[in-house]
Parts: C-alpha cells; sequence; structure tokens
C-alpha cells in the first residue's frame, strides 16, 4: 500500500470508528443548521432505540422514504443511531453524521429542498450465545425500513440549504406505519405459521416460520395421495403472489415497469397469474404441492436458508421443522428424493445453498441468476486475491469498481456506491439491505455478536481472515469441489444452474467458475445442467423464448414441469411416481 493510501485508509478508519460509535464532530461543524426531532405518547410511551434516516430531496411525487436508491435518480440521507430516546422530549440530530450520496452534510448543494426523517425502531435480543444485540424484528413487511409497521415517520416540509447551511427546525415525527393484515385462506391457497423451537432457543424469544401453500388441483378430493413438494426460494413473500383465479382487472390502471421499460406491467402480471391458475388446474399440469416460505430475520427479508454464526440455525429450522410440518399437514410425500427447491437472484443461491448443505434432504435444484456462488467472483471482486473491494488498485491510478449495470454494460452504480447506501441506512451490519446480509449469513461474529466485516465499510480494505472463513463455509462452488468425493453421489442429477451472461450485478462470473468445478465432475458426472442467456439481464431463468419481464412470472410452470420430467433420475425404486400424476 502506497503512503498515501495509508494515510486515506487511516483517515477513513478512524473516521469509521467515530461514526459508528456516534462521537464523530469537526472543527467545521455545521453549529448553524439544527435539526431538532421529537416523537409523542400518543405513538409510543416508553424510550426507543433504533436508527433515525434523515432524507432530502427536490421533489416529492412520492415521499422521500421510498426514493433512496444505488443510482444517480436517488435522493440524499444521512444516518443516525439512537437510544434511550423518550416521548416529547427533543432530541438533535447530529450534522456530522455520514451521508450517502454526499458524505458531509456541508457538501450540499445550495437550493429549495424537501425534507423527511423517518425513525427505524430496533429491539434487543439476548442471545442463546450470551451476546445482547439491538436489531429491527420482522413485522410482517419483510425487513423493509421504509415499511416496518410501528416505525415513526414526518411528514415532509421545504427547507432551504445554502453553502451547506440550512435553518434551524423541529420536525415531529407524526406519523406511524399501520400493521399489514394477515392474508386469507382459499380452496388452492393456505397460509401457516410455526413457532421454531430451534430460532426461538437461538434468540432467547418465540421467532416463527411461515410458509404460503399453494394446494394441487382435486387435493381434497384424493385423500390418499401424497405429493412431491416444490419450494420456492426467494424473498419474503406477501402471499402465493403469481396465482390469480380471476382474468386481470378490467378497471387497472396501467402502470409503467421502469425496471424492463414496460408500460402496463401490472396488467401484464395479472394477466400471467391467471395463465398459471388455468394451467394449475389443467389435466396435464403436475399434481404437487407448491410452498412459498416465509423466513425474515433481524437481519433481512430472508435467512438464506442456512444456519450461521450471526442469524442462528435457520437451515435446519426449514429443512427439519417448517418442511415436515408442511409435509404432514397438507399429505407430502416426505422423502428427500420428493422435494425440490428453485429460486431466482437471493432465491437462486438458496436453492444451490440447500441443495449442498443438505445433500440428502432434497431431490433437486434449479437456481436461476444466483446471488455468488463462488467467492473468486463475489460480483466483481475476488475475496481471496483482491486487496480492496471498491477500487482497482494500480501502480499509479485506482478506478472504481462496477456494481451495476444494463445489459449493454452500462454501469449506473459502484460498489461503493451501493456498500455506502448501506451504511447510512444502519451500522454493524443492520441496514436490512443486500451486502449486510451476505456478511450476516457467511461470517463469524464479532465482539458485540454482530457479523464480521468482509471489507471496511468506508474503504473497502478485505479482512482475509473473515474472507477464510466463508470459503470453508459458504463457498458453494469451493464446498462441491471440496467435497465431491464425499456427496458426489448425492448431487447427482440434482443441479441446474441458469444465468444471463449480461446480468447487471455480474453474477454470471460465478456460474462460469462453478461451471467449471462441475464439468470435471466424476465418478459421478454431477449430470445436471448450466445455461447461460445471450445479453440477458438480472432474473433470467432458462428460458430462451421470453423476455426476463414475462420468464421471471414463470417459475412455477418451468421448474416443476423440469423436475417431473427428471425425478425418476432421483427417485429411489419402487418409489411412488404414478398416484400424483392424475
Amino acid at each position: 500500500m502506497k503512503k498515501s493510501e495509508n494515510v486515506r485508509y487511516t483517515v477513513l478508519l478512524v473516521m469509521g470508528l467515530l461514526i459508528t460509535s456516534g462521537l464523530l464532530s469537526c472543527s467545521n461543524s455545521n453549529s448553524a443548521a439544527k435539526i431538532q426531532l421529537l416523537f409523542s405518547k400518543e405513538h409510543y410511551q416508553q424510550a426507543l432505540e433504533g436508527r433515525i434516516i434523515l432524507l432530502i430531496t427536490e421533489h416529492i411525487e412520492t415521499e422521500p422514504r421510498f426514493q433512496l436508491r444505488d443510482d444517480s435518480k436517488t435522493c440524499q440521507a444521512f444516518g443516525m443511531d439512537v437510544k434511550h430516546w423518550k416521548p416529547e422530549e427533543p432530541i438533535l440530530f447530529d450534522m456530522d453524521s455520514f451521508g450517502y450520496p454526499v458524505t458531509n452534510f456541508n457538501q450540499l448543494p445550495s437550493g429549495e429542498f424537501f425534507i423527511q426523517v423517518l425513525f427505524h425502531q430496533y429491539q434487543t435480543f439476548n442471545r442463546a450465545d450470551g451476546h445482547v444485540v439491538a436489531l429491527p424484528m420482522d413485522r410482517g413487511e419483510g425487513q423493509q425500513w421504509n415499511r416496518a409497521p410501528g416505525n415513526l415517520y414526518s411528514t415532509p416540509q421545504k427547507v432551504t440549504i445554502k453553502d451547506g447551511q440550512m435553518q434551524a427546525i423541529t420536525i415531529k415525527l407524526d406519523q406511524k406505519i399501520p400493521p399489514i393484515a394477515e392474508p386469507e385462506d382459499t380452496k388452492y391457497v393456505r397460509h401457516i405459521k410455526i413457532r421454531s423451537k430451534l430460532l426461538s432457543d437461538f434468540w432467547g424469544r418465540d421467532m416463527h416460520l411461515g410458509a404460503h401453500v399453494l394446494l394441487p388441483e382435486a387435493w381434497e378430493t384424493h385423500p390418499n395421495v401424497k405429493y412431491p413438494l416444490a419450494i420456492m426460494h426467494g424473498h419474503f413473500p406477501s402471499d402465493f403472489g403469481g396465482f390469480r383465479t380471476t382474468p386481470p382487472d378490467p378497471n387497472l390502471k396501467p402502470e409503467y415497469s421502469e425496471r424492463f421499460d414496460v408500460e402496463g406491467y401490472n396488467l401484464i402480471e395479472q394477466q400471467e397469474a391467471y395463465d398459471f391458475y388455468q394451467a394449475w388446474t389443467s389435466a396435464d399440469f403436475p399434481r404437487v404441492i407448491a410452498i412459498k416460505i416465509q423466513h425474515p430475520t433481524p437481519y433481512y427479508d430472508d435467512s438464506y436458508a442456512v444456519n450461521s454464526a450471526a442469524q442462528g440455525p435457520y437451515g435446519d429450522a426449514i429443512t427439519y421443522e417448517l418442511i415436515p410440518y408442511i409435509e404432514q399437514q397438507f399429505r407430502g410425500i416426505g422423502e428427500g428424493w420428493s422435494r425440490f427447491v428453485y429460486g431466482g437472484s437471493t432465491g437462486g443461491w438458496e436453492s444451490l445453498a440447500v441443495q449442498v448443505k443438505y445433500p440428502k434432504e432434497y431431490g433437486m435444484c434449479f437456481a436461476a441468476c444466483p446471488d455468488p456462488i463462488d467467492f473468486r467472483a463475489y460480483c466483481l471482486v475476488n475475496i481471496y486475491e483482491d486487496q480492496n473491494a471498491y477500487f482497482q488498485q494500480g501502480t499509479f491510478r485506482e478506478t472504481l469498481v462496477p456494481g451495476h449495470r444494463d445489459y449493454l454494460g452500462n454501469v449506473d452504480a459502484t460498489l461503493r456506491d451501493m456498500n455506502y447506501r448501506e451504511l447510512v441506512l444502519g451500522t454493524k451490519g443492520r441496514s436490512g439491505q443486500q451486502w449486510d446480509i451476505w456478511e450476516a449469513t457467511y461470517s463469524p461474529i464479532d465482539q458485540e455478536g454482530y457479523p464480521k466485516r468482509i471489507w471496511d465499510r468506508l474503504t473497502g480494505e478485505i479482512d482475509k481472515e473473515v474472507a477464510a472463513y466463508w470459503k470453508e463455509n459458504y463457498d458453494l462452488a469451493y464446498i462441491l469441489k471440496r467435497d465431491w468425493g464425499i456427496h458426489g453421489k448425492d448431487w447427482e442429477n440434482k443441479i441446474h444452474l441458469y444465468c444471463g451472461d449480461m446480468d447487471n450485478y455480474y453474477l454470471n462470473n460465478a456460474v462460469y467458475l462453478a461451471e467449471e468445478i462441475l464439468s470435471e465432475t466424476t465418478d459421478p458426472y454431477y449430470n445436471g445442467e448450466v445455461d447461460y442467456g445471450d445479453r440477458a439481464e438480472h432474473c433470467w431463468n432458462g428460458d430462451h423464448q421470453n423476455g426476463n419481464h414475462i420468464s421471471r412470472l414463470r417459475y412455477h410452470r418451468m421448474f416443476i414441469k423440469k423436475y417431473v420430467e427428471k425425478v425418476h433420475l432421483v427417485a429411489p425404486k419402487g418409489a411412488d411416481l404414478k398416484s400424483w400424476r392424475y
């Protein structure tokens, strides 16, 4: 590391420690910018702990709390931890708090803006490992800081900022996000929730797992039939989405999808959901039980379906508590070969992970656009060889590492941008966002009980000891190679990977590396599938006929049929492959 880098690293490291502890101050402090915050006893009578997020934007067509993003269209945000905040007792927002995308308040552009403040509430957990940690409990929304029931927020108000200064104002957090109603059972869709003993023991309080269960056609009139279980992994589902028993709403106002650049995408979604219902109930569709599981943690909208030091035994809880319960309640076959997993992105990683971690408990996996499955390509970072995640470092210059691109390779966010946004939303891995959940899943814990950082969030400097821990425990491609001699026969015929070769997050790079490992397997050969979509972006799942905006809505139709076509390869001799094909 060059001398200039040493100086920069030391300064930023000290800043990071001070920011985390809430002690940062400097000689040019914004003494003229006073923002006083308070909430009333009407909303809470007890003192609160959590994260205050101050948001600034030029426009309020949508509330500022919904405008924070990774690209240049983002609003501005600053974050501050707070403890023992009492009702009716005002506190001052620390104007030296870390910000994104502008890191310091006094560097903001001059002009008229709108300001909004949101308070993300934390709760105390007394974990079985002896650590006491403060984290946001999921409240039925899937760990969304800007939508979490019980969070307080203010009505946006107009302010003037000039030369990094702003008039003194008082902001009352006068609104509270209401609870979310539970979904109702229907003929086809049932909803279950169980208390997990494994997770409750770990977290020191009752913790639950849930699922939305889609029953096969004529399930109730075939009481003696037992069915395979189709398990879709992915982000927190509010219900069994993508299944609709009525045609699209003729009065629905068409909405534009910025992500897919498609007009009337909400109409397309409803039509696809109705088409799936028609396929599901048709005479030639395989009769299986399909589920979407709910397993949010205090770190994210789902647990990544594996055991981890910071989150506890979610892999075991899902595999040995939730899934057997569903099979007992709804007549699942209940054997490893009869359970298959599929999903995209987070769900893609989870599908491969549970197949790798529990080789006998699952019969097949279909992993689309999976999160990094080989940490030599942790997006565009090789955590084993690179020294810094944010910069490609040369002798005479540094280049920022890209974080997000379109299908033509145009970059609209760097990896540092994405991590800085998360740092504003939460210290100690508590942002509830993507890079933090990877650490909460893969990392050992620090002295306080929070996940150890794979890299310094301010500087990008990679911790090689943490990287070594990740490799041995969660680098799926490495584990496949390391353990093929032990579990190869249990993985044979089961692994199927799909990814667009222009994945927005560069996830295809890890799939290439995993494919090399799989292609070299012997005794037995893996005998699965790896496929790529030409110029296809994130969410590509093996469909060469339709764009992502369509194929992402057809996971069940695609992968249930793929499993049924291949199930004879994994089913034991004498297994029932007929009764459920009525």
